[in-house]
Parts: structure tokens; sequence; C-alpha cells
């Protein structure tokens, strides 16, 4: 039967452990997704000539942009894992999976019959359609949270093709008949010809639905009240402190393609170096510390930061530590009707795996694997 529409209720969002895996167990579906878009473009070349206005041809020289963001509700750390993010406790950098070569991952943008919740109640028919993005690359990780409003992360990718199939079978056990969207870089052909097994849809009931704003717990180490390591505004984590209002945590990890003669498709998408993650705070100003310009530059010294998300028992569920954190800006304003602000900027340079000095660390409390 023809829809009418799709809405947030008909999609599911799911996504490979590796393009080249088609096992149901090898994709985990993710939880709290408040939006997701994707798109392509096809750049192409003009064939022209003396003594003819229209162009002869229009010749694609480089491969396609493939493009995917998507945001969930922050929760436990499954999301993370299953994105191939490090939940190491501290021990491993939190990207580093990200700054090595592989074969990417496959997304899988499940739509049900029109008025059907995925999650629920799944019936078994072939009424099901999906939109698939292979060997997609993460190029931007983005934690913002905030008063009012529940902590979000945005995730930003990049990939090498999309496809569609028209009619997929599913059940309370899952999906089948899925076409894999992956490629082989090195000469654009398929990745498997075999259909893809996506596992039963989840309602996520057996986690937390939502952090909440209040349950933050924020820590400047050193940097809250140090004359050498700076800000003016005090920002420690006690009553007098600056009032903080929002945090967002950012690591870009741009991409360059690398093509060469006799193959369509880039043979490899690596990271950019260096890659610097970026700490944006803005809060209220009520007390400053003693602290002096010249100190700071003179000093140079970096501090750990650690971000909590806590649940109503005040149990950690979700913690970021930035390491070696350097204060890049600090940005004032006030003006006739509203409080004095004040905003910081702090980067951290993120260096290999096991760089305990210069890195941004994750740690969820879900104990369970993201693929079986």
């Amino acid at each position: 039967m023809a829809r009418n529409r799709v809405i947030y209720q008909s999609e599911a969002l799911y996504v490979s452990e590796n393009a080249a895996q088609i096992a149901s167990g090898k994709h985990k579906q993710l939880e709290r997704v408040q939006s997701a878009n994707y798109n392509f473009s096809i750049s192409r070349t003009d064939i022209n000539q003396y003594g003819q206005l229209g162009r002869l041809d229009s010749l694609v020289l480089e491969a396609p942009t493939v493009a995917a963001d998507f945001s969930y509700y922050l929760t436990d750390g499954m999301n993370e894992k299953a994105l191939r993010f490090a939940d190491s406790d501290f021990t491993v950098g939190f990207v580093s999976g990200h700054l090595v070569e592989g074969s990417g991952q496959n997304l899988y943008i499940i739509a049900s019959p029109e008025g059907q919740d995925v999650n629920i109640g799944t019936q078994t028919t072939g009424d099901y359609t999906t939109i698939a993005l292979g060997n997609a690359y993460v190029t931007d990780y983005t934690l913002d949270a905030s008063v009012g409003s529940l902590p979000t992360v945005s995730v930003s990718m990049e990939a090498l093709n999309i496809r569609s199939d028209a009619q997929v079978s599913g059940s309370d056990a899952g999906f089948s008949g899925i076409s894999s969207p992956a490629i082989q870089q090195s000469d654009g052909s398929e990745f498997t010809a075999s259909p893809v097994i996506l596992g039963a849809p989840s309602t996520g009931d057996g986690t937390i639905t939502a952090l909440r704003p209040g349950d933050i717990v924020l820590d400047f180490g050193t940097a809250s009240s140090s004359a050498t390591k700076g800000p003016i505004a005090s920002i420690a984590g006690d009553a007098d402190g600056s009032h903080v209002q929002s945090v967002s945590l950012s690591i870009p990890m741009s991409r360059s393609p690398l093509e060469r003669l006799g193959s369509r498709f880039p043979f490899a998408r690596t990271a950019d170096f260096p890659v610097t993650a970026s700490l944006s705070v803005s809060a209220i100003v009520n007390e400053i510390t003693a602290a002096n310009l010249r100190q700071i530059i003179d000093d140079e010294v970096g501090s750990d930061i650690t971000i909590t998300f806590n649940d109503t028992s005040s149990t950690a569920k979700a913690k970021y530590q930035l390491k070696n954190a350097k204060l890049d800006s600090e940005s004032f304003s006030s003006s006739i009707g509203s409080n004095k602000t004040v905003d910081l900027t702090f980067s951290v340079a993120i260096g290999g795996p096991s760089d305990g000095v210069n890195n941004v660390f994750f740690s969820g409390a879900n104990s369970s694997p993201a693929f079986t």
C-alpha cells in the first residue's frame, strides 16, 4: 500500500560494525534518535568545443559526495559503542578507532508502512523500505548540553555510496532482503552480493530514557582557580563559581579522499591531522579569580576537565574527560537588562590511542557489547 507520508514513528536507524557485515548480530539500532538527514551530490565536468554552443557531454571525474548527519539524546554510551567510539574508562582515546584506515560503516534507515511503529508490533510483510549508505566515516562528533534542554549528540558522516530497496520483509525478528550499499574502495565494485539482515527492533526500555541537565557535573580541575592557568571568571564547581549555562564538546575529523589513476572511487579516506577537540562553555558571572594573562602565556599549563552525566540517583551514566586542555579564549558580555556572561573556549590536541597526556576519553555505564 502506498504511503501518503513518512514521519518519525515509521523510521529506525541501524549502523553496521563495518562495511562488510551482513549478519543481524553485526548491526545495531541507534536509540533516542531525534533527527536523520542524508544527501548526495555529483560533480560533473562539461565537455565543450569550438563551433558548438551546447555541451557534448557531462562527465563525472571524481567520486560523488554522500553525506549524513543525525542526532540523538545522550544516554549510557551504547550509541557511542555502536559508532565505534572507544568506551574505555579513560584508557583508550575516544576517537582513536576513527583515526585509522578501515572500510567504514553502513547506515540503514528502515521505513515501515504508514501509521505503524517500527519498534512495536512489526508485521510480517514486504511493505518496508530502506535507504542505505555504504562506507560511512565519522567527520564530526558534537555534544551539546544546556539548561532547559536534554543533552544531545550530533554526528556527521561521509559515505561512498547510497542505495534504496523498495520491498523489504519485516517481522518481530528483524528485517531481511536488504541490499548492502558497501563498495570495494579499490574499484567501486559491490562489497558483497549477499542480502543484509537487520536484528529485531528495540524500544530501548532497558536503558535510561534520557539524562537531565540538572544532573550534569563539571570539574574544571586546576583551570577553575589558578592564576597561572586562568581564566579570569571563577568556574569552580561550587556555589562560589560562575553558573554554567551550556557546554559544547566538538571533535571534528575532516577526511581527505586519496585517489589514483584507474579507479573511479578513492582507495582510502584518511583523517586529516592534527585533530583538535574544542570545548565551549557559557556561564553567568558572579565571581572572578586572580589571574594574569602574562602568566598564562608564560606558563602555558593545561588542565584536565571532566564532564559527568548522572542519573536521578547520582550514578554516573556517561563521562567525558579532556586531558591537558588549554584555554584559548575568554569573552565577557554585559548589557542593560541581562546578566553578565562569560564564554570560554578550551582546546585539546588529540594524541594516539594510548596517549594519556593529550586526549579525550569517554566512559559509559552500559556494559553490553554493541555487536555480537
